[in-house]
């Protein structure tokens, strides 16, 4: 429970990527291998059930501590990735995973009183260890995190452990009424502590650490904040308002490619602030959207702090959007917008060939699909992309800002791909960005395979600042 609690509480400030949720899984599990080995060797040469009793205490004691900690660590990790997210793990999570994992080990020793029934009573224990697992994994994923802010389902845990040291200690008379009253009291200060210490995210919701901030240069602005990517940037005073750079690059795609004030139907892959799709309503009446977004929390959210009005011609379908995207009437869209990329969180499985069958089907013949990509030098995961969409679509095109050698200078570039040849009119400039032809892109892409289902590691393609 708390390994997968530690993944929510980190997000602010290292992000949620494939490498750091490995770091945090892998330094658990260093504390799990540590605490069972000191588990196993102090059951043997000490009081037994003193030692489980103290082991519950301070387990419990130590989970108190992992929120501080980590608001206490956090904002100087963030931009430090797996490195962070690992040195983080290890300070708080690793020393209660430890103490707690010595439990297990401790257990069966005071179980074992005839080594003929060893397989029987080590069996046994396995057998409601895992059945606690399941429990613990469940219930966070399910109950407890839909339920609660994470912060406070750890300091229920810790509390629980406490408590269940304190009743053991008392009941097999290996804990002083005095020294349990101090332990309840040190509970007491942590759990005020992790009280005391404010959550940076304004909401939490299921997926998201989601944060508001208001522009206080520009009244009526507020910066969306999903974990530690900054995602959209709302002017509830002016909706035509594209602060930054690459929502620019995808409206003027949108524009040069179709004619002018024409209404459009369009389709756009994850709604964070709804920026996009407000613009559409505003510069192109009668112009339906469908926004596909994962986080059902996120568009209540939009919709009570920025201004988001959903209607039949601005709907929201919340989801996964590889499952939304199958209830989408095919031929459907004049243009389809992929914008669900975070700073470090790359939605693999919308960025393949089969997702781009997808997309062919939801478009209407000559229908564009603008996709924005995040990806530094060497830009591996921006050639791999290049080449699935060359391998899908007639012609494609990209929005950049050009480096020293002419290539993509790297942060977000603008796919524009259709099954028939663009205008070429259909290009943006929008702080001196370059658009590439498809020569170009060929180029760009290279020798890089594109990208599968069965075979995407854009985690390792994705190189960051």
């Amino acid at each position: 429970m708390l390994e997968i609690l530690a993944v929510r509480l980190l997000a602010p400030y290292v992000g949620l990527t494939l490498q750091t949720t490995t770091a945090i899984i892998g330094a658990a599990l260093a504390g799990i291998a540590t605490g069972a080995a000191i588990g196993g060797y102090l059951a043997a040469r000490t009081n037994t059930r003193r030692l489980v009793v103290w082991l519950l205490v301070s387990g419990g004691l130590l989970a108190l501590l992992i929120v501080p900690f980590v608001r206490w660590l956090g904002p100087g990790a963030r931009g430090g990735g797996e490195f962070a997210a690992l040195g983080i793990t290890f300070v708080t999570l690793v020393p209660a995973a430890a103490m707690l994992s010595a439990v297990s080990p401790a257990v069966a020793h005071l179980q074992l009183h005839d080594l003929r029934a060893s397989g029987t009573v080590v069996g046994r224990l396995s057998a409601w260890a895992t059945a606690g697992a399941l429990i613990g994994t469940f219930g966070t994923g399910f109950v407890l995190v839909p339920l609660m802010p994470v912060s406070s389902a750890v300091l229920i845990i810790g509390a629980v452990l406490v408590l269940a040291g304190i009743a053991l200690g008392i009941t097999s008379q290996t804990l002083s009424s005095t020294v349990a009253a101090g332990v309840a009291i040190a509970a007491i200060v942590l759990g005020g502590m992790t009280t005391s210490l404010h959550s940076p995210c304004t909401v939490e919701t299921v997926y998201n650490c989601v944060i508001i901030e208001a522009d206080a240069a520009q009244p009526g602005g507020y910066e969306l904040i999903l974990d530690d990517g900054h995602h959209s940037y709302v002017d509830l005073n002016h909706p035509t308002y594209l602060k930054y750079i690459y929502v620019r690059w995808i409206a003027e795609g949108i524009n040069s490619f179709s004619q002018p004030q024409v209404p459009l139907n369009v389709v756009f892959i994850g709604g964070g602030g709804f920026t996009l799709p407000q613009w559409l309503a505003a510069t192109r009446p009668g112009s339906r959207s469908n926004v596909l977004e994962l986080d059902t929390e996120l568009v209540d959210i939009d919709e009570e702090r920025l201004g988001l009005h959903t209607s039949p011609v601005l709907r929201a379908m919340t989801g996964d959007a590889r499952i939304s995207m199958l209830e989408v009437a095919a031929d459907s869209a004049d243009v389809v917008v992929g914008d669900a990329f975070g700073h470090h969180s790359v939605p693999w499985h919308l960025m393949t060939a089969e997702w781009l069958d997808e997309v062919q089907r939801v478009l209407k013949p000559g229908g564009l699909y603008a996709l924005n990509v995040i990806d530094f030098p060497p830009l591996d995961l921006l050639r791999a992309e290049a080449a699935t969409l060359l391998e899908a679509f007639a012609d494609v095109r990209l929005v950049a800002l050009p480096g020293q050698h002419g290539e993509p200078y790297g942060g977000n570039a603008v796919f524009y791909a259709s099954d028939q040849q663009i205008p070429r009119r259909t290009h943006s400039s929008a702080e001196n960005a370059v658009t590439y032809s498809r020569a170009d892109v060929e180029e760009i892409a290279g020798n890089s395979e594109p990208l599968r289902d069965d075979y995407a590691p854009v985690d390792q393609l994705l190189t960051l600042p």
